[in-house]
């Protein structure tokens, strides 16, 4: 099993309501490398936080499990979908999400700051690939975050 960080941003799609639809595809994923650990690297089992950003209290808000295999995202197909990828070919799809199920809601969420601060966390890659909405998370610094949300 491997760990996981996935971004949401609330006003979008937010930990309450993945705990209310219990699972659901984590797609819209528009970034290569991101997609390729989708695609390559995320397994079912894995343990994923969810991380609230761009809002007003940044931070880990919950935790999850992939509960799928990769599959292709068709909203890259749905010309309708604001994730459309024009250059998207059916026969060899460009873009994959993952089913998310819902395993806690964080008692309180843990903010970047704070995080920030603590020296255990000082290699977690949400602080040098900020921009990223999918990064991996090591054993030492799943079993910290776990042990202040939970």
């Amino acid at each position: 099993m491997a760990y996981w960080l996935l971004k949401s941003e609330p006003a979008d799609y937010s930990i309450d309501d993945l705990q209310q639809d219990g699972i659901t595809p984590w797609d819209g994923i528009r970034n290569f490398q991101a997609r390729n650990f989708i695609r390559d690297q995320l397994a079912i089992g894995d343990q994923v936080f969810i991380y609230h950003s761009s809002c007003k209290q940044v931070g880990i808000a919950g935790v999850g499990e992939v509960a799928s295999e990769p599959y292709a995202d068709p909203a890259q197909f749905n010309e309708a979908s604001k994730y459309f990828d024009s250059k998207a070919d059916p026969d060899s799809p460009k873009w994959f999400v993952v089913d998310i199920k819902f395993l806690l809601k964080a008692q309180i969420l843990l903010p970047l700051k704070a995080m920030k601060a603590v020296p255990e966390l000082a290699e977690l890659a949400l602080f040098k690939q900020s921009r990223l909405s999918v990064l991996p998370v090591n054993d030492q610094q799943w079993q910290y975050i776990s042990g202040k949300i939970s």
